[in-house]
Parts: structure tokens; sequence; C-alpha cells
């Protein structure tokens, strides 16, 4: 059995998103498990599902696996980004939030 038992298909809008908030000066590792990446912005982190709503997968939003570390996760911020503006929309968070 492989050590990579997940597909490592990326979403159409995924580059464009983290090119966005890399422009918007987050470090943005790509991680791909549990989630597609983790970002660290004004001293804060957040981890991100990034979505396209041009597939029906994508649309369908998380998978089983997904879902159940959302519905676990005690961290810090977990967001599902599906376009630049979500991806500015988290960072904008990011930075006013306390914490």
């Amino acid at each position: 059995m492989s050590i990579h038992r997940y597909a490592t298909r990326q979403d159409g809008n995924h580059r464009a998103i983290v090119n966005a908030l890399r422009a918007g000066g987050a470090m943005v590792y790509e991680i791909r498990r549990p989630v597609d990446i983790l970002i660290g912005y004004a001293g804060k982190t957040a981890l991100a599902e990034i979505k396209s709503l041009d597939t029906r997968y994508g649309r369908k939003g998380l998978n089983d696996n997904q879902r159940s570390f959302a519905e676990t996760w005690n961290g810090g911020t977990f967001a599902t980004i599906t376009d630049t503006e979500g991806a500015a929309r988290l960072l904008a968070l990011m930075k006013v939030s306390e914490g």
C-alpha cells in the first residue's frame, strides 16, 4: 500500500488563492492533510481548505475526513476558501481578531 492514500489533485482556483494570500502578506504552507494550507498572518495561524465552486466535487463542500477534522479541531481558525475575495476576507479577519 502506498503511503500516499489520497489523490493530490488541486482545485483549479488553488494557485490563485495561495498567490492572493501571499500577496496580502501571509506565509502559506501547502500541507494537503488534514487540510490544504497552513496560513500565518498578523501573528496568527489559520488552517484552510480550498474548494472550487466550478466543480461538482468542490460544490459538495468538505469531504467526510475534512468535515470530521473541522468538527473536532480546537485550535485556531479553520476556513474554507472558494475565491480570492474569501482569501482577502480571511486575512482581514486574522488582522483584527484578538488572540
